[in-house]
């Protein structure tokens, strides 16, 4: 990204030691005024996004086999690796989907909210910031 800064915009000592260029001048020999400028190239600095925790709370009525394809349909996750969540779900009470961006994370609890309930069942799922 390019930044034009006038020479009015320069502190006093990088003017009057700044070489000038031959139309620079006015044809009287006079400085030209505002209407010259100095190109400096400007870095933009990005920031990476906060990170949010997607989380599946535990209930005594969502099967376990529902809780799988849960994670298997919006987590991407394996047979192995589902069964695995799930269980630290079922002994923990809680268990970890996924870390993603806000906005995909609140798209992925909408979609499992919405899924669990349209198959009538309690299950609830949440996200946290990293």
């Amino acid at each position: 990204m390019l930044q034009l800064t006038s020479r009015l915009d320069l502190p006093a000592a990088a003017t009057a030691h700044a070489p000038r260029m031959s139309n620079d001048e006015n044809r009287s020999g006079t400085p030209a005024g505002p209407n010259t400028s100095v190109i400096t190239k400007v870095k933009p600095k990005t920031k990476r996004p906060n990170l949010y925790r997607v989380l599946i709370l535990n209930d005594d009525y969502t099967p376990m086999e529902f809780v799988v394809h849960v994670l298997e349909k919006f987590f991407q996750k394996d047979v192995e690796a589902a069964t695995k969540i799930m269980l630290h779900v079922h002994h923990h009470g809680i268990g970890e989907c996924g870390v993603f961006t806000y906005e995909i994370a609140e798209t992925k609890v909408t979609q499992v909210m919405d899924f669990a309930r349209k198959h009538q069942h309690p299950l609830q799922c949440v996200m946290e910031k990293k």
